[in-house]
């Protein structure tokens, strides 16, 4: 059997929640499609489908996804293709973002909207019962209690499984967990955006909170086939174009460290995407890394990251790197 084609086999406990997820998981923000505030461009659906079905076949058993991606279409997309699976992975999806009928995206954590957000994600996914259903942004901050007692009542009807945060802060999960125990937490971590390792991973780490960690090549920017001839040739409606760490002086700084991960990649048969994420579950709190694919060629092309483990060697290298960068100016 072809490296291709191998499966994974480990997963790891999520947390309380009793499930077993492989260390990475397909995410799916881009497949969404274009045209509203946080797009990658215009995606084929076919493609989207494709990598959804190339996930599985690698043995990935999770998916996250969201309803505000693509205002609805990743999780009609994620739903058919799911529904053509001879064995579901688990999906996770949230709440908090809602959108008019000019895609025009707010956030509502009222316990009305919650449960409205839910049917509707139940109906996208052609579910009866969520997996895992998160808040996506703790905001409007005034209301995090309020949609955390709406998930945890439906969590006790049966129409989700297990509940979970995203993006949320130490003292905003334990204000949640007066009222039910925070079970799965989805936090930004990579080595561009490492800072929920001072206070972040080791709180959940103490608290048995399973942790799937987004962004972990930075959307992209630290997966080896980034360039700036690539950055400007991106669809205007592509949010990456609005980011500081795509845009000069940060991006240099990037595109350094991403050729430092393809020199110890090359020691492993790893691409630099692949150590990105590999970088993210050496953390001993990270239970997990969801990994977006928009093609099941980016599929093959990070799962073996689920199997690499960087040594310590590695590990020293990339520190070494960070802290030999000046100060940035701007």
């Amino acid at each position: 059997m072809s490296e291709t084609h191998e499966r994974l086999t480990e997963t790891r406990e999520f947390g309380r929640t009793r499930m077993h997820i492989t260390r990475v998981g397909l995410g799916t923000w881009a497949i969404g499609g274009g045209a509203w505030a946080y797009a990658w461009g215009p995606q084929d659906d076919s493609q989207s489908a494709e990598a959804i079905h190339r996930a599985a076949q690698r043995g990935i058993n999770w998916i996250d996804t969201a309803p505000v991606y693509g205002t609805g279409h990743s999780e009609n997309v994620v739903g058919n293709a799911v529904a053509r699976l001879e064995t579901r992975p688990h999906v996770f999806t949230k709440v908090s973002l809602i959108w008019d009928q000019g895609r025009r995206v707010r956030s509502s954590l009222k316990a009305e909207s919650v449960r409205s957000e839910v049917a509707a994600s139940r109906e996208r996914l052609k579910v009866d019962k969520i997996d895992l259903c998160q808040i996506h942004w703790p905001e409007p901050e005034k209301e995090i209690e309020e949609g955390w007692r709406a998930l945890a009542d439906l969590k006790d009807a049966g129409e989700i499984a297990h509940i979970g945060v995203s993006n949320f802060s130490v003292a905003q999960m334990e204000r949640l967990a007066r009222i039910e125990p925070v079970e799965t937490l989805q936090p930004p971590f990579s080595l561009i955006r490492p800072e929920v390792s001072k206070e972040i991973l080791p709180y959940a780490q103490e608290h048995h909170i399973g942790v799937i960690a987004y962004s972990p090549m930075y959307s992209g920017l630290l997966s080896g086939t980034m360039t700036p001839e690539r950055i400007r040739a991106m669809p205007g409606d592509d949010w990456r174009k609005r980011d500081p760490e795509f845009q000069e002086p940060r991006l240099s700084r990037n595109l350094a460290l991403s050729e430092v991960l393809r020199e110890i990649g090359k020691g492993h048969g790893a691409s630099p995407g692949e150590v990105a994420i590999a970088w993210t579950l050496h953390h001993p709190a990270v239970t997990a890394a969801i990994v977006g694919g928009r093609s099941a060629h980016q599929v093959d092309g990070f799962v073996g990251a689920a199997r690499l483990r960087l040594t310590q060697d590695d590990i020293q290298r990339i520190q070494s790197f960070q802290s030999e960068q000046p100060p940035l100016t701007a």
